[in-house]
């Protein structure tokens, strides 16, 4: 099957990037979605516009290339499209709770068009048609969450609930979509699959039993569910729960703890270091004491001692410094929004963290307050009029600028325009 890419050239901010280089459980965009289409499809197109496509009769998967999803939507989807052999568009109902809570906000390419919510994911069994039908894929959400929370922190009688998709699919639009791209349509949906199939398969479950008695384990830190790469390092004391993704070439110290995460190759992770929900990038370094909870950190990224990043996304390169907080919770009884299209909208979330650009340096003991932005090539370090982040940090709000040579000391790679 021939595979045609539709280019989306919008950069994302703090990133400065297209959403195809950036990164999706440890691999840029662009490389998931070829991995996860490959047992497919034998040929591939870039194209800016349907009208490039030439008008042979030739079996055609299209899509935007700020798409994301996984196996197990994507087999569903053209299992079904071939059946039918009709050209088809990908499709969702209103009330899907994974795509009206969660996919629909802070993006356009996810819209109502009658019935349903349509997107750019096409199947053609004989080329290009102007003509299409709506394929409506269940993305099968499962409810979990952090019950019985306080009530003014929960608008749902004091339930914090999450309707994770076991079959996820986004449009990667705003830095958001990428924490829940690699997060709650990621690694975490990944989990929630794992305990759908364990419930409807005893089988898994004795299997299951079985690897964890026979290396004296308890079942969710077994071999089963943690697996590791080739070369890796990792300290007897340490507590690392599944599901859980661990690359080659990694170091993980002594009194770390890790629930549910996906590490890249190349990671450091070192003394009483706390991981839950997470993702580390290639290359990148927690040298002891640090804390992600639902964060992501892309390629070749530092963070050190006593750092605390929450619902958060961090660019490849950067570095935070030492006591950094990212707050992730709105004190006054307001929606959290963040910027998209030249205005605020609301973000669906009741708690976020922030979002640090590419080749940025945080200074230690910096405060930021939750959904907001720091943009790429940015240095910022605590001072006594800005100790705490409370808006946007532009590049042009760099405090290297205000340093003498300031622009040979730390160039500018990541450019708005």
């Amino acid at each position: 099957m021939r595979k045609v890419i539709l280019r989306n050239r919008r950069k994302i901010a703090p990133f400065n990037e297209p959403a195809r280089e950036l990164s999706v459980l440890a691999k840029p965009l662009w490389l998931h979605q070829r991995d996860t289409l490959a047992r497919y499809t034998t040929e591939e197109r870039e194209v800016d516009s349907l009208s490039e496509i030439q008008g042979d009769r030739e079996e055609t998967l299209v899509y935007r290339d700020n798409l994301f999803f996984d196996g197990v939507f994507i087999d569903e989807f053209i299992h079904r499209a071939r059946a039918s052999g009709k050209a088809c568009q990908v499709a969702f109902a209103l009330d899907d709770p994974a795509i009206a809570g969660r996919a629909v906000y802070l993006q356009r390419g996810i819209r109502q068009q009658g019935n349903y919510y349509v997107a750019d994911l096409w199947y053609y069994p004989y080329g290009i048609e102007p003509v299409v039908r709506p394929l409506v894929v269940n993305t099968e959400p499962r409810e979990v969450g952090f019950y019985h929370v306080p009530t003014h922190m929960s608008n749902q009688y004091g339930d914090l609930v999450y309707d994770l998709p076991t079959k996820p699919f986004l449009s990667v639009e705003h830095w958001v979509h990428v924490l829940h791209a690699n997060i709650d349509f990621g690694i975490f949906a990944i989990g929630a699959r794992f305990e759908q199939q364990a419930e409807r398969d005893l089988g898994l479950n004795l299997k299951l039993l079985w690897r964890g008695m026979l290396e004296r384990k308890q079942v969710l830190t077994s071999s089963a569910l943690v697996k590791v790469g080739k070369n890796c390092s990792i300290d007897p004391t340490a507590v690392i729960q599944g599901p859980a993704f661990i690359g080659g070439n990694v170091w993980i110290g002594p009194d770390v703890v890790l629930g549910n995460c996906y590490i890249g190759n190349n990671v450091t992770i070192d003394l009483g270091c706390q991981l839950m929900l997470s993702v580390v990038g290639d290359g990148s370094f927690l040298p002891f004491r640090a804390s992600l909870y639902r964060s992501v950190l892309m390629e070749n990224c530092m963070v050190a001692q006593n750092s605390c990043l929450q619902m958060c996304v961090v660019g490849r390169g950067s570095f935070v410094g030492a006591g950094n907080t990212f707050t992730d919770f709105n004190l006054v009884d307001k929606p959290i929004r963040s910027h998209f299209g030249g205005k605020l909208e609301d973000t669906g979330m009741t708690a976020l963290g922030g979002a640090i650009g590419h080749n940025v340096r945080l200074g230690a003991g910096l405060v930021i307050f939750p959904a907001r932005m720091i943009d790429s090539d940015v240095i910022l370090f605590a001072s006594p009029e800005r100790r705490v982040v409370d808006r946007n940090v532009l590049w042009e709000d760099s405090d290297h600028l205000r340093l003498r040579d300031g622009a040979k000391l730390h160039p500018r790679l990541y450019p708005r325009d």
